[in-house]
């Protein structure tokens, strides 16, 4: 990724810390362990929760071919602009991700396959955790993949363990990758399912 896009991320997180959630968009390593865990091969509909500045859809694209039915959701216009400039072809909308039937609604689709997340999920309250996750648990078919990570530096606070535990009451499989040491700051990998 260029450095003018380092630093246009990093401009928008220094303007809404909560809301952004990182200093750096993820790593090709750690959005390729996300990504590469997905059963691409019997999934037809993907959604990305929080595209940011593209660093996981560029991964996600890589993967999905005309069988798939692929959106994204950013609720940031500055990064909404940025991944339509970056992704011509991209369906991304311009909304909340508490507002994913709806958005499923649009794109003529009853129930999601997976779930890729970049959003900053131990940086929201608690109750914003859980109206996020009962959206996504709403349109989620049972056996469908959720994939988020999470910084090892917050496992330790209690906004982390919180949300561990909220995973645990959402999905019925719940485990962690291995600790990708080559992202700022290093980060791990949530693999969830329904």
């Amino acid at each position: 990724m260029a450095l003018t896009e380092y630093t246009h991320f990093f401009k928008q997180f220094l303007t809404q810390p909560n809301a952004i959630g990182a200093v750096a968009p993820s790593s090709s390593r750690l959005a390729r362990r996300m990504v590469d865990w997905i059963e691409w091969e019997s999934h037809s509909v993907v959604v990305e929760f929080g595209a940011g500045s593209g660093a996981l859809t560029s991964h996600i694209l890589e993967r999905v071919n005309h069988r798939h039915n692929f959106f994204a959701i950013e609720i940031n216009p500055n990064f909404v602009a940025t991944l339509r400039e970056r992704f011509p072809d991209l369906k991304v909308h311009e909304d909340s991700v508490e507002n994913v039937a709806e958005l499923c609604r649009k794109e003529n689709v009853e129930s999601v396959d997976a779930v890729v997340s970049g959003l900053p999920w131990a940086a929201f309250p608690g109750e914003l955790q859980d109206k996020f996750l009962d959206a996504m648990s709403a349109v989620l078919k049972p056996g469908g993949q959720f994939t988020t990570f999470a910084y090892i530096s917050g496992l330790a606070l209690p906004a982390g363990q919180r949300f561990r535990k909220r995973l645990k009451n959402h999905f019925s499989e719940v485990s962690q990758s291995r600790v990708t040491w080559r992202n700022f700051p290093p980060a791990f990998t949530y693999q969830c399912i329904k």
